[in-house]
Parts: structure tokens; sequence; C-alpha cells
């Protein structure tokens, strides 16, 4: 059976950790911790020295691709696997990793379907089911990663898509929300003015709103999620207007 590394990529000052560490218990797998360094993980590094598990310092800048090939490049075995500290791997899924490891599944790279649990529940709809994410690869086979948000995978030939998820705990509360979208909105307002964005207008604006409500309520029926769907959809138009309010902003200062 080909050898594993699972690399558990810590963002922040993390509570979850434990528990995804943990569902990788039934996994052979070497086991390596990468360390936001911008951030306080202190906790982290405790918890990787306590388990005896290797890890590594490097701060993401607001660059996740190059985040994940620097992890990459501590990986020597011939697959690897990489989950977030908030995420968890079912029993299922390793089923699956230890037949892609046998050769029974064959593939260069697979993308697993993702169970966003938000505010305590499980979502089906809003386009949170099935959130298919590229996370297991053959190391000789992943050539990088390009976007600094929303990373995607270069690999050579084409990715096989798993049916066996991974749990993914998103946001348990609006205050992490909240917090998040004053970190993603700076990145994605720099990246649309960086591609020199036409200037925001009230028209622009309105477009803008109008297209995520379509998205969210209509074509991804975030209502079938119950009241909890609804108030996310509803805070993701929110966000989607503060990153094109901090894009105005930004355009705004370059006249001034």
């Amino acid at each position: 059976m080909a050898e594993l590394t699972t690399i558990i990529l810590t963002r922040e000052k993390s509570d979850k950790i434990t528990s995804c560490f943990n569902s990788l218990k039934s996994l052979r797998t070497r086991i390596i911790i990468i360390i936001d360094t911008k951030k306080d993980n202190t906790e982290a590094e405790m918890f990787a020295k306590n388990k005896k598990v290797k890890y590594f310092k490097h701060e993401i800048n607001n660059n996740f691709a190059m985040h994940r090939e620097f992890a990459l490049s501590k990986v020597k075995t011939k697959y690897v696997f990489y989950i977030d500290d908030d995420e968890e791997v079912t029993q299922a899924l390793i089923k699956d990793i230890k037949k892609i490891l046998s050769g029974e599944i064959e593939g260069n790279a697979f993308a697993v379907p993702r169970k966003n649990i938000i505010f305590g529940k499980e979502f089906k709809h809003t386009g949170q089911w099935p959130d298919y994410v590229a996370r297991i690869f053959k190391k000789e086979k992943l050539n990088g990663f390009h976007g600094e948000v929303h990373e995607q995978p270069i690999v050579d030939g084409q990715i096989v898509h798993l049916k066996s998820p991974l749990i993914h705990y998103k946001h348990n509360d609006l205050s992490s929300m909240v917090e998040k979208t004053n970190k993603w909105s700076e990145i994605e307002a720099r990246l649309m003015f960086e591609a020199h964005h036409p200037p925001m207008t009230i028209a622009r604006f309105a477009s803008a709103s109008f297209r995520e409500f379509w998205l969210r309520m209509i074509q991804q029926k975030a209502f079938l999620d119950g009241p909890e769907g609804i108030i996310y959809a509803l805070y993701q138009i929110f966000s989607r207007f503060i990153s094109y309010a901090k894009l105005w902003e930004m355009q705004l200062k370059l006249k001034s």
C-alpha cells in the first residue's frame, strides 16, 4: 500500500484541531501540521508537541496557494491529503482513501464533498452541498496551486470525484462570520482593484446585490434550509456588498 501524508492546515487559534486529528486515527498516515505564524496559534503548536507530530510555521499572508505549496514541499510520500483544522474525516472517506492507496481506486487527484455545518445544522442547499474540494493527490502529479483565495490545484490529469464526505464545521455563530467577512472582503476588494474593476456606482451596487440574492435565494434555494438558510443567504448578500464597498473605498482613495 502506498504511503500517505496528511497535512492539517491551522489558520487561527483553534479549538477544533483535536477533533480533526482524532478523526484520522484509523487512517495509516504521516501527519504534518502547518501553523499560520500571523495568528495566535500557541495552542496548535502545543498540540503538535504533545502529540509528537511534525509541524512547521508559515505565514499565509493572504496567499493561500503559496501556503499550500509550502506544505507540499514538506511531503515525501507518494500521496498527500489536505485537511483544515475545522474539518473531520468520516469513516466512509477513510475507506475510500485506503482504496486509493491500494490502487483499487485509480486517479491522480481526488475531490471530496463536504457536509457543511452552519449554526449547528447541516446545510443541504444554499450552495453548501455537495461543495466538492480537491484534497487528495499523487504528489508527483500536483504541480502547485493558483489563486490567492479559493485556490485551485494544478494537476496532471482529471480530478476524480469521490462520494464519501468530509465534515466541515463552517460557522458556529454570526460573530465568527462577521470576523471572517472583514478579513476576506479586504482580499477580494484588493484583487478586484488590482484587476482594474470598473468604478463602483449605485447601479453596480444594486446589480451585484441582486445577483447574489438570485443565486442564494432562487438558484440555491436557501429557504429549504429553514430559517438558518435564509439568515445565511441574507448574510452572504451583505458580505458581497461589503467587498464591493471596500473596492469603492479603494477607488475613491485613488482619485484623491
